[in-house]
């Protein structure tokens, strides 16, 4: 195996498909390594680099969605979810949590590595040096997807579907000086302007809002800047 193959984690408590997923991913030229819990999957991401994670989303312990949501508590690696369960709900928190796809079982480990190949090829895309973003009285990371008070340092707790809006709206500025609506950001960027997605935003707004009350710079900083009525 090169030394520079893309390394991939497989968290899934299948014996039988992680093998089968392994011998296949060798064979792509993949350096994939496993783990049969989301405990397991966890520990490997805390000492190991990897470049994808695939995870199943039913597994005894640790659910997929829980391992999902820790992951994106400090790094924002691929992550494609494998699930035998045919419920939408299912995807969408999955999605929501970040996930950046999706594939239902039964499927072909060629389509896998199609989605797999595809998500390397976007990533890599994305690979320019990240600068932080200063809106008003915030510091924006994309990296690590974290924002916070530049003063103080104090986090904003966000959701990842909060930040990703809240990031959108932070690098449209000039859009919403304009009074640009949010729809037409939103429909600009790719994203319905749903209903859902809207109040999103209002609870992102609000998350803010709670946060500075304990800071002078965000109580007389003008929201609207970046979060206007939509």
């Amino acid at each position: 195996m090169p030394a520079s193959a893309t390394k991939i984690l497989i968290i899934d408590d299948d014996a039988d498909l992680v093998s089968l997923l392994t011998d296949n991913l060798q064979l792509e030229g993949f350096s994939p390594s496993p783990a049969y819990n989301g405990e397991d999957g966890l520990l490997k991401l805390s000492q190991e680099n990897f470049d994808l994670v695939i995870l199943d989303v039913m597994m005894p312990g640790m659910k997929g969605t829980e391992v999902l949501a820790k992951i994106r508590e400090h790094s924002h690696i691929p992550v494609i979810m494998l699930t035998a369960r045919g419920d939408p709900a299912d995807r969408i928190i999955g999605l929501e949590l970040g996930a950046d796809d999706y594939v239902p079982k039964p499927f072909t480990p060629r389509e896998l590595v199609a989605r797999i190949r595809a998500i390397l090829r976007r990533t890599a895309s994305q690979e320019s040096p990240v600068t932080p973003l200063v809106v008003g009285p915030l510091t924006v990371n994309p990296a690590q997807r974290r924002v916070w008070v530049t003063a103080t340092k104090k986090n904003i707790e966000l959701t990842s579907t909060e930040f990703s809006l809240f990031e959108m709206l932070g690098r449209n500025k000039s859009a919403l000086r304009k009074s640009q609506p949010l729809a037409s950001i939103l429909r600009a960027k790719g994203r319905a302007p749903l209903r859902g997605v809207l109040m999103r935003h209002q609870r992102s707004t609000s998350s803010i809002r709670k946060a500075s009350m304990t800071s002078p710079s965000l109580m007389s900083w003008n929201f609207s800047k970046v979060m206007p009525h939509s």
